[in-house]
């Protein structure tokens, strides 16, 4: 159990250093290091490296902004089985529709609370 904990603490850090060297070593934005990290997911997802990873790391993997786009690919990909290429499409909402709303309606939540800025 405790090497469980020990690789998801190295897997997760991992992808956590790999982001912050991408805003420091080469000056991206946080939009473009975000987008950079899920189409890595995604990528990773479409090969089929990324289920192996987080059977390896558990939460190091799951966690991090690269699990949305292994979950965009996997969503996509169940759906295309069962639906064809209309499924592609309705397969990436569907399994992230819940991340997405809970990021939106919390965001909105603490906008009014915390009156940001702006």
């Amino acid at each position: 159990m405790l090497a469980m904990f020990f690789w998801a603490f190295v897997i997760g850090g991992s992808i956590c250093v790999i982001g912050q060297l991408m805003f420091d070593v080469a000056k991206l934005t946080p939009g473009h290091t975000l987008s950079i990290m899920v189409v890595a997911g995604a990528v990773l997802a479409g090969f089929g490296l990324y289920e192996p990873l987080i059977d390896f790391a558990g939460a190091g993997a799951t966690i991090p902004i690269t699990s949305f786009g292994n979950s965009l690919v996997e969503g996509a990909m169940q759906e295309a089985k069962r639906h064809g290429i209309i499924g592609v499409i309705t397969g990436m909402f569907e399994v992230t529709s819940s991340g997405i709303s809970a990021a939106i309606i919390f965001g909105f939540l603490g906008a009014l609370i915390f009156k940001p800025k702006g």
